[in-house]
């Protein structure tokens, strides 16, 4: 990647071999004599004006809403209805992306109309299944939510977050007369399977489509039709300052989906992710706050990681180990009392999560290893368990993933039947994977990194050889190694807090924008490591480059801490952190790898 300004200094392109992975550079060349900040842009590809525009996102960066297939339809439909009063059900799926994206629609409908007749319906995991359900939509279409005491049968249905390969759930709703609208992102259906029928269709990648951006998470596409339907009602593109607010608020609730979902944090996500995370600490949506008290958050600014490991946890438990509906509620209706104890019941589901979740890996690292889907020869895992808790095999494919580097799938097998999640790793899609081996399918969704599954137990075996066939064929030895990508190179002595906070304006950071790394070279080890923590699984010491000095943390490192004598010449991969105590900041490392120097 070439930047707007003479590069003239080089990266050494060869891969370095850490302790724990291989070092790559992100970009080749750099420019000599620029910032920190300036390299590690220039790394990524920005410079010159578009620099200015990823440091500070505007929201006029925003696309128009118009521009994406099937969308003022939809809105259109959805803003008669709401104003007729007619049964709106807002179908949406069970994780965070889907929670999110149905309590945008919600907000978004009763600020336009406060007396409409909306509710909102999330399957069960584990007795529905991920996505639109034929069964389901006949019963919302006779009876409603919650029966005929509440609100009546649909009139109209909108999906979100699913339902852009459910042809037979849009047929049952076409012989109902009730109009059904999905509102999707995830991979479309090939041209032999067909799209549903269904009144519209919402989603950026359309054939023919001529959206700026086919990114966007499941909670991106319902705040995109929230937009219009607001805009809509008024009839200009310009809101009054009460429904302006409740958009505004609404990013709150789409950077959730954004962040959880994994999307890539550039274009527009980075737009929602940045103007989004900052409504949330002062959110009007009760439940919202609350939740962020149950977190421990209470009082600070949400980032990125809070997001991914505090507050999507806790609302995908609900969904993992129960029923999702009460984040939803959580996120849409719930005020006072019933908010916070929501909020506590998620955290509390959370903990007995992780517990299962690390039950589970335990046992599936023991099963993946003794069935020799470890090594070379084998590039994918996939196992079933009969014990093995539908709702949290997902996780564990991530962490199995990050362990042994290869495509993981993870099932529980129950009355013949196999029904679980699959977690991808770069360059190889999941998505594709299956759609290969769909013979030995009942049903798959999904996309690239990561999907659902089901099959019989009887093709079990059959699949996992099909699907192991495809990945060997995709994926080489080379590719099963992690690789660290770094943005450039840096000296301890120009770490200051100054360059270091210009680097956090890089934030928030997740797929595509990751977290800074940089490499220090040719440093010391200048103190001994001293282990951390309860258990001593951390380690901290310090490096030292041309006399300066500074403090590095290495996470569950403990293990390693006779492979860091002191004195020793080492490169050391790190993200820099700054630490605040009593008015006082330092940079620290946070410490990635290690190497040899």
């Amino acid at each position: 990647m070439r930047s707007d300004v003479a590069i003239s200094a080089q990266i050494e392109a060869k891969p370095t071999r850490g302790l724990t992975a291989v070092w790559l550079p992100r970009c080749e060349e750099l420019r000599a004599g620029a910032t920190l900040v300036q390299r590690v842009l220039a790394a990524r590809g920005v410079g010159g004006e578009s620099a200015e525009s990823f440091l500070n996102p505007k929201l006029s960066a925003l696309h128009d809403p118009s521009l994406m297939p099937g969308l003022d339809v939809a809105a259109e439909r959805l803003l008669r209805a709401a104003n007729s009063g007619e049964a709106i059900v807002i179908y949406g799926d069970y994780d965070v992306d889907g929670i999110s994206a149905s309590a945008i629609l919600f907000h978004a409908l009763r600020a336009v109309a406060p007396g409409a007749n909306v509710r909102t319906y999330v399957p069960h995991r584990l007795e529905e299944g991920y996505g639109l359900n034929a069964a389901s939509v006949q019963e919302l279409c006779e009876v409603g939510v919650g029966g005929l005491s509440s609100g009546g049968p649909a009139k109209l249905i909108v999906s979100v977050d699913c339902g852009i390969t459910a042809r037979e759930p849009a047929m049952v709703a076409r012989r109902a007369g009730v109009d059904l609208i999905i509102t999707d992102h995830h991979n479309l259906p090939s041209e032999a399977e067909g799209f549903p029928q269904a009144f519209a269709l919402v989603h950026p990648r359309m054939p023919g489509s001529v959206y700026p951006f086919g990114e966007l998470c499941g909670a991106g596409v319902a705040f995109k039709l929230a937009w219009r339907v607001m805009t809509l009602s008024v009839g200009s593109g310009k809101l009054p300052e009460h429904l302006r607010e409740v958009l505004l608020e609404l990013l709150g609730l789409t950077s959730l989906g954004v962040i959880a979902d994994v999307v890539p944090l550039v274009d527009e996500n980075r737009v929602i992710a940045r103007w989004g995370l900052s409504r949330i600490k002062y959110s009007k949506i009760e439940g919202l706050r609350a939740l962020v008290e149950a977190s421990g958050l209470g009082g600070e600014n949400i980032k990125a990681e809070d997001v991914g490991f505090k507050l999507g946890p806790r609302l995908n438990a609900c969904g993992r180990m129960g029923h999702a509906r009460e984040a939803v509620e959580l996120l849409t209706t719930a005020t006072g009392a019933r908010a916070i104890a929501i909020a506590q019941q998620l955290s509390q589901q959370n903990d007995q999560r992780r517990a299962t979740e690390r039950a589970i890996f335990e046992q599936a690292v023991e099963l993946a290893e003794r069935s020799g889907m470890t090594g070379d020869d084998r590039r994918a895992i996939v196992l079933a368990h009969p014990e093995w808790h539908q709702g949290v095999v997902g996780i564990v494919c991530s962490r199995l993933v990050e362990k042994f580097h290869r495509p993981t799938i993870l099932m529980r097998e129950h009355e013949g039947v196999c029904h679980g999640s699959g977690r991808s790793i770069d360059g190889y899609s999941l998505h594709a994977g299956l759609m290969a081996c769909g013979k030995h399918l009942s049903k798959f969704g999904g996309h690239d990194m990561a999907a659902g599954l089901a099959l019989s137990r009887d093709e079990l075996g059959a699949f996992a050889e099909a699907f192991t066939a495809h990945a060997n064929a995709a994926i080489s030895p080379a590719d099963l190694v992690a690789k660290h990508r770094y943005d450039t190179v840096a000296s301890v002595e120009e770490l200051t807090v100054a360059a270091v906070s210009q680097l956090e304006k890089l934030a928030p950071f997740g797929r595509d924008n990751p977290g800074v790394r940089l490499r220090i070279e040719n440093a010391k080890i200048a103190t001994r490591p001293q282990l951390l923590g309860a258990s001593n699984k951390h380690l901290t010491f310090a490096i030292a480059t041309r006399g300066a000095a500074m403090r590095c943390l290495a996470w569950n490192w403990g293990e390693r801490v006779q492979q860091l004598p002191l004195g020793a010449s080492v490169d050391v991969l790190a993200t820099p952190k700054i630490n605040s105590w009593h008015g006082r900041s330092s940079v620290e490392l946070e410490v990635v790898d290690v190497a040899g120097g």
